[in-house]
């Protein structure tokens, strides 16, 4: 990358970082502070935790689609308004349907999809995986790190000082937006990461990509019911006071992260994903049925909890990459928009139904309805084809070349390893999706219609 590009991305990713960390920092400590405001239950509580995934989900692509015409800059600046005006008025209340409608605003700023547009606008095609992959980073490092801040200030400043917090962090990532990411001279809508209208029904066809929709959808569900019941059972059964529930959380955290990594080296080197998905899928079932028996002692809580993130972020890590491989060729963008509807709707519902169980059938009623849930996703990832191990390939072509785009998608799908090609005539670029094992870039060397030294 160069410096730019480099100064684009880090920008971009801090920018979804802080909003990250604005939106989970409340997760881990919500259900034990939140019980103090007026008209509290435990099915609203759940319903506050979960409320800024019904927004998020309802508008992600819409809010992508609509920078294409007014512009990228003015949808984020639109968005973290809306992000920081959510948490100003659920900080500034102690009504629990204030917080809801709250929560529910600091969703509707979704500019998750608008934040990758912008980097196909900011960086070149043959950077793009790198920066895509400098913003996940960010985000799993900024979900550990609301896990330990969460309580951490929540003890010191209670649930409105981590509010009036997130509303400080979306105002900071105004300013990084206005000073430091570069205004681009025009949009490349890149299919690796902007939704496209006409994707979306391809996309909701295949049956391989509604599989790990259903699987995000499940894995963000069970999160999020997660922390309607295990703050609890840390504080009420186990005695750990809430001032202490930092470290257990950054325990576990890292050492989950570190136990994770070989089984990701083994899915991807050794091509052993499936086993390794279904394997972790079993793994986060049993971890939240053993829950149920967690409030034996400290240590049990810590190793049960433990196995669960080991899962979690093995998943997490894991179903991104599957989606990015599943994706038909030029649908990349999209696919990443319904996954992550998908994501934020198993959020929403997994504070609002888990809620309703915590009020009506207790803490194990909630673990057993995440332990069913993650129980059917197993069998539908047992069902699931092994994933390809296929890649995006973007070729760049030449604008004047007097040949028919027919005649060149053929020509393209003949080299070994090319699985499908979809050329997108208006940017005159070809996008692939190819087998590494068998593809060799340097094979397009001798097609004419190829630009040099342009392709990734």
């Amino acid at each position: 990358m160069n410096a730019l590009e480099k100064r684009s991305v880090v920008a971009l990713a801090s920018v979804y970082a802080m909003r990250m960390l604005g939106l989970f920092m409340v997760m881990p400590v919500f259900v034990l502070l939140g019980s103090d405001l007026q008209g509290a239950t435990p099915a609203l509580i759940g319903f506050a935790i979960g409320a800024y995934g019904l927004s998020q989900a309802l508008l992600q692509i819409p809010f992508g689609l609509l920078s294409d015409r007014v512009g990228r800059k003015r949808m984020i600046y639109i968005g973290l308004i809306l992000f920081a005006a959510g948490s100003v008025l659920a900080g500034a209340t102690d009504s629990i349907y204030v917080v809801i409608a709250g929560r529910i605003l600091q969703g509707a700023g979704a500019i998750a999809s608008v934040l990758m547009a912008m980097l196909s606008d900011l960086t070149r095609e043959e950077q793009r995986t790198k920066a895509m992959a400098t913003v996940g980073i960010s985000i799993g490092l900024s979900f550990s790190v609301s896990l330990v801040l969460g309580p951490l200030l929540g003890s010191a400043w209670g649930l409105s000082g981590i509010f009036y917090t997130t509303a400080v962090l979306a105002v900071l990532a105004l300013v990084v937006v206005a000073r430091v990411v570069p205004t681009p001279h025009q949009h490349k809508v890149s299919a690796d990461t902007h939704p496209a209208r006409e994707m979306v029904g391809r996309v909701l066809a295949d049956g391989r990509l509604l599989r790990l929709d259903f699987g995000i959808f499940v894995l963000h569900f069970a999160l999020t019911a997660l922390f309607l019941v295990f703050p609890t059972m840390l504080q009420d059964e186990l005695g750990l006071a809430a001032t202490s529930h930092w470290w257990f959380y950054l325990t576990v955290m890292i050492t989950s992260f570190f136990a994770m990594v070989p089984f990701i080296i083994i899915g991807e080197k050794k091509r052993k994903m499936k086993p390794v998905l279904c394997g972790a899928i079993a793994l986060l079932a049993i971890a939240t049925a053993a829950l149920t028996g967690a409030e034996q002692s400290l240590g049990v809580a810590w190793a049960v909890l433990f196995f669960f993130f080991m899962a979690f972020n093995l998943l997490e890590a894991s179903l991104p990459s599957l989606i990015s491989k599943e994706a038909p060729a030029a649908s990349k963008g999209t696919a990443m928009g319904v996954y992550s509807t998908s994501q934020f709707f198993g959020a929403f519902l997994g504070g609002a139904l888990g809620g309703y169980l915590l009020q009506s059938a207790g803490i194990d009623g909630v673990l057993w309805l995440m332990a069913g849930g993650l129980a059917v996703w197993l069998l539908v990832a047992l069902s699931m084809p092994a994933p390809s191990y296929t890649t995006s390939f973007v070729v760049q072509l030449q604008s004047a070349v007097a040949m028919r785009f027919d005649e060149i998608d053929q020509r393209l799908r003949n080299l070994p390893g090319v699985e499908d090609v979809v050329i997108v005539e208006e940017a005159a670029m070809a996008y692939l999706k190819v087998d590494r094992l068998h593809f060799h870039e340097d094979q397009l060397a001798r097609f004419e219609f190829v630009r040099q030294g342009n392709h990734s």
